[in-house]
């Protein structure tokens, strides 16, 4: 676990640590905060049950992990991982088939649109072949309350830490190019180079990003 203090900038005092399946308060505020930071997103949309099955999928498969921030025994942010969201997904099948057979149920009678989305949202991952070996940022928040205290950058400096040269060549993630600039600011600032930008089938304009410990300049792009 790793500490850090007040100081003049406004950040806060917060603990970095990796969340466990059998920290059941601790996955369900992070439900929470996703549902905070990700309001009228498609995940979010499915439900909070749904939310907690993902995020304590990321705790108990053995090649990603949920990284939790907290302040005064308060969570207060999370950043989800894994070395292969492909792996990942099929993990969760597996062992959450029903489910999330249920809570794709529910989100198809709500709205009918939302059942090819949710194949193509497991099915994603695997449709790239993996030519080198990358951690993946898959998801990271931090409650409105607590934003700009430097929590975001606490945790992917946790991520960073676990970042093994000899294993991965870099940490990858995506993010929306439109309407974000905010967002794609942040991680211009942590150290993340903009490598392409892509358009989903829904329409919706990504940037992926990458962090190695070889970063000589960190590009946002320009759309």
């Amino acid at each position: 676990m790793r500490h850090l203090n007040n100081d003049m900038n406004g950040r806060v005092d917060i603990s970095v640590k990796e969340c466990t399946q059998n920290d059941i308060g601790i996955l369900n505020d992070v439900v929470d905060i996703h549902i905070k930071t990700f309001n009228g997103f498609f995940l979010t949309f499915l439900g909070k049950g749904f939310l907690k099955h993902l995020y304590k999928g990321f705790c108990a498969h053995k090649n990603s992990g949920l990284i939790v921030a907290e302040h005064n025994g308060i969570t207060v942010g999370f950043l989800a991982y894994s070395e292969n969201l492909s792996e990942f997904y099929k993990y969760l099948i597996l062992h959450k088939l029903l489910p999330f057979a249920w809570y794709g149920l529910c989100a198809f009678l709500k709205r009918p649109s939302s059942f090819m989305r949710l194949v193509r949202a497991f099915l994603k991952p695997g449709e790239s072949r993996r030519d080198e070996n990358y951690l993946e940022l898959s998801s990271i928040g931090v409650l409105p309350e607590m934003k700009n205290m430097d929590i975001g950058s606490s945790l992917i400096n946790a991520l960073k830490e676990r970042f093994d040269r000899e294993r991965f060549s870099y940490i990858k993630l995506e993010t929306d190019a439109n309407d974000n600039e905010k967002v794609n600011r942040f991680y211009v600032k942590n150290g993340f180079e903009c490598i392409s930008t892509y358009e989903t089938p829904e329409g919706r304009k990504m940037n992926e990003y990458r962090w190695s410990d070889k970063n000589e300049n960190s590009l946002l792009c320009v759309n």
